[in-house]
């Protein structure tokens, strides 16, 4: 007996996650188990649910999908995750893959096939956007000279989260927030926040709008 693929969807969108619910709930073999509206609120759902595959949007309030990808990979590494993103460019790209994700599609494409990507990364596949050039070339940046927790935190202090505001998010306590930044500060050699806002945006790792 064929068990379905277990699907949850995380958008800040709710509209934009109907659709996608009625679009998967047509296809065969395909079960959409929960909605998530945030980061954080995926990475709940996701240690609630459990579920096979999940899609999620690059850019959404708390945490963003990539992040949110990297602390959902602590206690579920099974799970596959696929990112929908606006973003062409290959930083954003790379910094999804770094982060656990098995696909990254763009989210603008009318005629993307969903359904065939999730039953892919089910299968263990990773699936890029063909509209995406040399998506995989890791080289230009090379090795990030953070680390993953370094990179949500940084991320959080482009979006202009506070201390406090950052430790609430992922569970910490405010010196080990406060800790980190400095070691952020010192390891890019930046001494100011706005170096460190150009910095996150320059490198893929926060959207600022």
């Amino acid at each position: 007996m064929t068990t379905d693929i277990r699907v949850l969807l995380a958008d800040d969108h709710s509209l934009v996650r109907k659709g996608f619910r009625r679009l998967l709930e047509d296809e065969p073999g395909i079960q959409v188990v929960g909605e998530a509206c945030d980061g954080a609120d995926a990475v709940d759902q996701a240690r609630k649910l459990r579920p096979d595959v999940i899609v999620m949007d690059m850019s959404m309030p708390g945490l963003n999908g990539t992040q949110a990808t990297i602390e959902i990979l602590k206690f579920l590494p099974g799970v596959g995750i696929v990112i929908l993103s606006m973003y062409e460019e290959a930083n954003y790209v790379r910094n999804a893959l770094r982060a656990g994700a098995r696909g990254y599609l763009l989210k603008n494409a009318s005629d993307v096939d969903l359904a065939a990507a999730i039953r892919s990364i089910a299968r263990g596949r990773k699936v890029i956007d063909e509209r995406l050039t040399h998506p995989f070339e890791m080289e230009p940046e090379g090795e990030s000279p953070l680390t993953p927790r370094e990179r949500q935190i940084l991320q959080l202090i482009a979006e202009a989260k506070s201390t406090r505001e950052i430790a609430t998010l992922l569970d910490l306590s405010v010196n080990t927030v406060a800790v980190h930044r400095a070691n952020i500060m010192d390891r890019l050699g930046l001494h100011k926040t706005a170096e460190l806002v150009m910095y996150a945006v320059r490198h893929g790792i926060a959207q600022v709008s």
